[in-house]
């Protein structure tokens, strides 16, 4: 009796342990939080790898993490044809490799960016890929395509960026061209446009020419607000909750800014966000207001190392940046008093993560740093692959899945 217990127990813990999941942008929660435990301290091309395979094309979308499959997009042949490759998450070997779609003549990107940046988003047995203007597209898990469209027409100029978030039945995208923008939402079982709302808040000047033009490149973020299901999305010259059921405007807060990247983070009754090029500007927003809040609603703001690329992480009551050149910052979220301000060293993009109750900052030329989380700067460990490295890491269970400009690494303990 005694024995067939002992069975049952190892696999329900087999079944907790491999469950973990990292299905968006960000994680679960879309915040850079990660229940990973037991993930190596160092690693290097000899120590820790599970496994390295190469990727063909160049892409800089997270990986997004299911079951047994791991999602990324691809583009190759300098962008002709756009990829979605699932491979097997034990062993790293290809399971399904799509051409999603195919362009006679890619518009150019920035040297920072890919044709195939936005991250896929998992749900169930379907997998959505999203690819800016070129176009978005469903697909089950088995490699079928469900439906795509490309119906999404804007100029993002560098290339895509934002990734896709789903409320209920809904695929909801920021698409902020230097020609329009808007946010959408298409039905995730069809690809039909359900509702789309055209950005209000954007200065006339940026819009008539006299200032730098107005895209953007963010990912939403869906909270719940005193009851209230909010979609946060940053653009140009505004952050807009919307009800991401229609459209509708809750509350709008101004700044100068574009071209903006960091996914906003909630958190303390604030949400954390960055102005953008060509100064940013940092603020934490009260989450609370209806209409223009601009003058109302400010909890504080920070111009020194204000991040560009990089998202924020909160971390119990402390706030956490890393600006493009390498500078980190600890912050008291509420008040925004500094505990800390360090330079790390080196460029950056990915968005820093939470994981095994320590904070991974992931550089572009491939150096991880590791610090503890508190109001004393200590770094744990460096760690250092090949390649240029702009995609966020995914974190589950006991690894880390890191991705380079031409492989993606499975680290672990051995």
């Amino acid at each position: 009796m005694c024995r067939y217990l002992l069975v049952l127990l190892c696999v329900v813990y087999v079944s907790a342990t491999q469950a973990a999941d990292w299905p968006q942008f960000r994680g679960p929660g879309g915040q850079g939080h990660s229940d990973a435990t037991n993930l190596p301290l160092t690693w290097s091309e000899t120590e820790n790898i599970t496994w390295k395979v190469p990727v063909a094309g160049l892409g800089w979308s997270s990986p997004a993490i299911q079951g047994d499959q791991i999602w990324i997009t691809s583009a190759v042949d300098e962008g002709k044809t756009l990829h979605a490759i699932a491979l097997d998450r034990a062993t790293g070997k290809s399971l399904h490799d799509v051409t999603i779609f195919e362009l006679a003549e890619p518009s150019p990107v920035h040297s920072k960016n890919s044709h195939a940046s936005p991250t896929p988003l998992i749900e169930g047995d379907r997998v959505y890929v999203h690819y800016g203007a070129h176009g978005t597209a469903c697909l089950k898990t088995d490699g079928t395509v469900v439906w795509k469209t490309q119906d999404l027409k804007h100029d993002h100029r560098h290339g895509p960026g934002g990734s896709p978030v789903i409320f209920e039945d809904l695929l909801i995208l920021n698409c902020d061209g230097s020609d329009i923008q808007f946010v959408v939402a298409l039905d995730k079982n069809t690809g039909e446009i359900r509702w789309k709302k055209k950005r209000e808040h954007i200065g006339e000047d940026r819009l008539t020419g006299k200032s730098s033009v107005p895209m953007s490149y963010t990912t939403p973020l869906l909270t719940e607000i005193n009851g209230t299901i909010q979609l946060l999305s940053s653009g140009a010259d505004s952050i807009v909750s919307y009800n991401p059921r229609n459209g509708e405007e809750y509350w709008w807060f101004r700044y100068d800014g574009y071209s903006n990247v960091p996914r906003p983070v909630v958190g303390k009754g604030l949400v954390f966000i960055s102005s953008g090029y060509d100064r940013p500007e940092f603020y934490a927003v009260k989450v609370d207001g209806t209409g223009d809040v601009t003058e109302s609603h400010l909890g504080w703001n920070m111009k020194k190392a204000a991040p560009l690329n990089p998202s924020p992480l909160l971390v119990g009551d402390e706030l956490y940046l890393v600006s493009d050149n390498g500078i980190a910052t600890c912050l008291d979220a509420v008040s925004g008093t500094q505990h800390w301000q360090e330079r790390i060293g080196g460029n950056f993009s990915a968005s820093p993560t939470l994981a095994d109750g320590k904070i991974y900052l992931l550089d572009e030329e491939g150096k991880t740093t590791v610090i503890a989380p508190g109001k004393k700067y200590e770094v744990l460990a460096t760690n250092t692959l090949e390649g240029r490295t702009l995609a966020t890491p995914a974190m589950v269970d006991q690894a880390v899945f890191l991705r380079t400009d031409t492989h993606l690494y499975r680290i672990e303990k051995k």
